[in-house]
């Protein structure tokens, strides 16, 4: 399952610089993350400072 980007996300963008695929991207008003590209590698969680991404 992909990960999605909660409310929480702060877009400070280090979740983006992280993605080994480049599933990330800024939104509107947060990141977001490309269901089809995303690996479920969790990388992204684990540089998030206020844990927005989260596994579906």
């Amino acid at each position: 399952m992909a990960y999605t980007i909660t409310d929480a996300c702060i877009s400070c963008g280090a979740c983006e610089a992280e993605c080994p695929v480049s599933a990330i991207s800024a939104g509107d008003d947060k990141y977001v993350i490309d269901a089809d590209a995303c690996l479920d590698c969790g990388a992204c969680a684990g540089v998030c400072p206020v844990e927005a991404p989260q596994a579906e």
